[in-house]
């Protein structure tokens, strides 16, 4: 990670599980899809016209997705901090307790507690602050940008979803099948490593488990894929 700068680090590591979440969820799904459309035909245009259909739908959806949920957890976050903010206004002895009874569970006693009771309800922004992340365990400061998320989410699951197309454009498709496979376990081991470095945990066993869940989850679609074509007699060699 040496070649990474400071702000590169900061951004992936603050966004690391929306980039992630739409990395591996286009790659995993895309893969899968290609790999079955792959297994019944020997057309070139017809795996990548598939596989840039998926490409666009999920890419679009999880954009979509990411902004809407990011959207519906700000809105709640103002919602709950709105609450708060008034019954400190209106009933100031009761939210006073409340503050008493989390730091008495916190293992404060006596004159102690009476001196953090006091100096935290002497400060309306720290008693809210507070109030927030102790009673309803949410983020004192959420940097929540929904148009932001959706726009990681967005990229993170284009770029994700086409690394599996690469190998079709270049080979033929049984050869692009294996190496589509390869590429796609390569990926998702040096993500796994990533994550690790920018969190903690070996970087081995980060890597292996994001490419092994990966992969199942790509050859499960695989094979689904075939079973239902093979139930209703589905030949995709046919189309066209």
């Amino acid at each position: 990670m040496s070649g990474i700068g400071h702000a590169e680090r900061h951004f992936i590591g603050s966004n690391l599980s929306d980039i992630i979440l739409g990395g591996q969820d286009g790659l995993v799904n895309v893969l899968g899809l290609v790999l079955g459309v792959a297994g019944g035909t020997n057309s070139t245009s017809i795996v990548l016209i598939a596989g840039l259909a998926a490409t666009f739908a999920e890419t679009i959806s999880m954009g979509a997705v990411a902004y809407t949920s990011s959207k519906a957890d700000k809105e709640y976050y103002m919602k709950q901090l709105e609450l708060e903010r008034d019954e400190i206004k209106r009933i100031p002895e009761v939210e006073e307790n409340e503050i008493r009874g989390i730091y008495h569970k916190k293992g404060f006693r006596g004159n102690l507690l009476n001196k953090v009771v006091n100096k935290i309800t002497s400060n309306r922004k720290v008693w809210l602050n507070t109030m927030m992340t102790e009673e309803l365990g949410l983020s004192s400061s959420p940097k929540i940008n929904p148009l932001r998320n959706g726009m990681i989410v967005f990229i993170s699951t284009l770029i994700g979803s086409i690394i599996p197309l690469v190998p079709f454009v270049l080979l033929s498709v049984q050869n692009a099948i294996i190496t589509s496979l390869l590429l796609s376990v390569l990926v998702l081991f040096l993500v796994g490593v990533v994550k690790a470095r920018l969190t903690v945990g070996s970087w081995f066993r980060s890597g292996f488990e994001l490419s092994l869940i990966g992969t199942l989850a790509a050859l499960s679609g695989y094979f689904i894929g075939l079973g239902l074509g093979n139930l209703f007699g589905t030949n995709v060699a046919a189309v066209g």
